[in-house]
């Protein structure tokens, strides 16, 4: 059973007509974003969409979804994104596919977002997924040094074995091993007051709904 499909065409279901729709990145988003394209052609559906990365602009396109910039629409009314943590408290742990920069934006200018995960994400606590911390190229080497100092346990992320890994926005991701996460809100704050963070992984008190898919095939709506 493919808990990531099950839970993407169950989100598209929830995008109502004459809509704006911010689109996640990642393997369950995917889904989603096809389904999405599905209902948009069945139903005759008018809805505009917003991408969180360019892989998940140029599937929509490439599906006859409207696509436009953030700048080009006023608010978005419903984002779906997937997510490599959820806590018992609904604090979460993106950014594994290198998005989180944009999936951030995206969110945080919604109505209303949901978290499109299969069982495995929702955790008794965050850390076990290492954090990413997308930082600008300019001095990391010194942010690098500070995580590690910190016992942070800080890895580049790679694009290969010779390359670093480079975001949509031209930044790098340094991803911190971090375990148990036991204060994301005190760390979140640590973080974002370093000079050359862009941004973290964590995403605090964002998320209104999370859909959940077992291995039975069974799908749970929580509301946050």
């Amino acid at each position: 059973m493919n808990q990531k499909k099950l839970v993407g065409e169950k989100a598209a279901s929830f995008i109502e007509d004459n809509t704006v729709v911010g689109l996640g990145t990642g393997s369950t988003a995917t889904y989603m974003v096809e389904a999405l394209a599905q209902r948009v052609k069945e139903e005759k559906l008018s809805v505009t969409c917003v991408s969180t990365s360019n892989v998940t602009k140029e599937l929509a396109i490439d599906l006859g979804l409207n696509v436009k910039e953030l700048s080009e629409v006023d608010e978005i009314d419903l984002t779906i994104d997937g997510s490599d943590e959820i806590s018992p408290d609904y604090q979460g742990i993106k950014g594994g596919g290198g998005a989180l920069l944009y999936e951030k934006i995206v969110a945080v200018n919604s109505k209303k977002v949901i978290w499109i995960v299969d069982d495995s994400k929702m955790v008794d606590h965050l850390g076990a997924f290492p954090l990413p911390v997308e930082v600008i190229p300019f001095g990391s080497e010194h942010l690098f040094e500070k995580f590690k100092e910190k016992g942070y346990k800080p890895a580049y992320r790679m694009q290969d074995a010779a390359n670093k890994f480079v975001t949509d926005a031209g930044n790098i991701i340094i991803d911190l091993h971090l375990e148990k996460i036991d204060d994301p809100k005190q760390l979140a704050q640590e973080l974002e007051s370093e000079v050359g963070v862009v941004e973290h992984g964590f995403f605090i008190d964002i998320v209104d709904q999370v859909i959940v898919g077992n291995k039975n095939g069974e799908v749970e709506v929580l509301t946050v």
